[in-house]
């Protein structure tokens, strides 16, 4: 669904969520990595719909005006929103108590104003309270309020970012979500390789290991955001293991008679696909993390890898070059049913099926670029969205729109960059550090499960 410029429907709702936030990554032994680079850049390319002005005003109370600050950031990088100069705003002194004067907002072309307050309760948390109003039709969009302590101030502000993006678009937020990935440091002959976790505007980042070994392949379970497994290399063996972000534990899967490769979560959790090396041949297994029986999916001669399960985890996309080329192959949960699906030309590599069902994700290389890509679940509508030197690992936000992916130039200097299904709205990722393979988690908590429609006075009419 597109933005709505002149929103056809509306709601309005004063609700209260209590919010038990767990911001603590694991274990204490987790070293800070880098500060994140000042925002970057968002490019939103000629012939896409004008993002949508919106006032974000500074918050009253503490840490209101960060509130805000993040919020226009969020917004600003969605691409479809244009959040205005504060320096513009006629009106000050907006409370919850009263409405916009809306005339003075319309002036300087808000098409939508938000503003809130913070205000602090006798437990030691804060409740911050919030509206969005439509400046024209001088309405009510929304009204919320989430609590949390203090400290949590950005994962509110990331959450409110969620709820404005949710209701002006149709869609899912994204933006109380992070970002694991192998950061990397030193040259290329010698190389550090660590596994690290970060928002996804790039603040607080965190090393989860301490680059004793080589990390691969990091995927956040789509069923719970403190899950992740990850491909460990070292000396004489591969693992895989899996790693709880709150608790710090981890396990290794056990061994396996052959290298690992490229492991991904079943879409409930319950299963890993991944593939094992062995005796020169590369096949997709997956293992049941309650009994951990392994069952073989593959047999090819060929190299099939990087399984990525469908949202209902009856099918799953692989790599293969059985047929002389790398392409992608479909394939039931059983390993039955095997055809491949993809018809251009070039190598086809890395594929990663969609939260939203319709399409795959994947990296091709042609024409001495690499690039990233998307089609439909049969191959079908085949489209480029980001092209350079190098392109690697697509990895979906949880809504579905957006994807995160590593672009290495020809130097050898590789980045974090996002671009959304349009290929219009590209923009490297907000951690300044180098870092491959992506991964994007869920939601870290569920988002409001209604919004309503005209449920306060000054609602907008449907």
């Amino acid at each position: 669904m597109g933005l709505k410029r002149r929103l056809q429907s509306a709601t309005g709702i004063g609700a209260t969520l209590g919010l038990g936030l767990m911001l603590a990554l694991g274990a204490p032994q987790l070293a800070l990595a880098q500060e994140p680079a000042p925002l970057q850049e968002v490019i939103v390319s000629e012939g896409v719909l004008r993002p949508l002005p919106i006032a974000v005003v500074g918050f009253t109370g503490q840490y209101g005006e960060d509130i805000s600050g993040v919020i226009r950031g969020n917004l600003r990088r969605s691409g479809f929103f244009d959040p205005l100069s504060p320096g513009t705003f006629i009106e000050t002194g907006l409370s919850l108590a009263n409405q916009p004067t809306f005339p003075q907002w319309t002036s300087i072309g808000a098409e939508v104003v938000l503003y809130g307050s913070v205000t602090p309760r006798p437990d030691g948390r804060n409740d911050v309270g919030f509206r969005l109003y439509d400046t024209y039709r001088e309405c009510q969009l929304v009204s919320y309020q989430f609590t949390a302590t203090p400290e949590q101030w950005r994962r509110i502000a990331h959450k409110i970012s969620d709820v404005v993006y949710q209701r002006m678009t149709g869609e899912s937020g994204f933006f109380d979500t992070r970002v694991i990935y192998v950061a990397e440091s030193g040259t290329q002959l010698n190389r550090l390789s660590r596994l690290a976790i970060v928002d996804q505007d790039g603040y607080n980042p965190v090393f989860l290991t301490q680059g004793d070994e080589v990390i691969m392949s990091p995927r956040f379970s789509t069923s719970n955001p403190d899950e992740v497994t990850y491909v460990a290399l070292g000396q004489d063996y591969s693992r895989i293991y899996l790693k709880n972000l709150t608790t710090g534990r981890t396990e290794s899967l056990g061994e396996f008679d052959g290298q690992v490769l490229a492991p991904r979560y079943s879409n409930d959790g319950s299963k890993i696909a991944f593939s094992i090396i062995r005796s020169g041949n590369t096949d997709v297994y997956t293992i049941d993390l309650r009994s951990r029986e392994l069952r073989r999916l593959t047999s090819d001669p060929g190299i099939d890898t990087s399984p990525s399960f469908s949202p209902d985890n009856r099918r799953l996309v692989f790599t293969s070059d059985r047929s002389g080329s790398a392409r992608l192959y479909v394939m039931n949960a059983d390993g039955s049913g095997q055809r491949p699906i993809s018809r251009g030309g070039g190598a086809y590599t890395a594929p990663s099926w969609s939260p939203r069902g319709d399409l795959i994700a994947f990296t091709k290389q042609q024409g001495g670029q690499f690039h990233i890509g998307v089609m439909g679940t049969d191959g079908t509508g085949e489209r480029i969205l980001s092209s350079s030197y190098f392109e690697e690992g697509p990895s979906w936000a949880p809504n579905g729109r957006y994807i995160m992916f590593a672009r290495q130039t020809r130097g050898g200097d590789t980045r974090l960059w996002t671009v959304d299904l349009s290929g219009r709205v590209i923009a490297q990722a907000g951690y300044d550090g180098r870092g491959t393979s992506p991964a994007w988690s869920p939601l870290l908590d569920a988002p409001p499960a209604n919004l309503g429609y005209g449920q306060a006075p000054d609602s907008c009419p449907s």
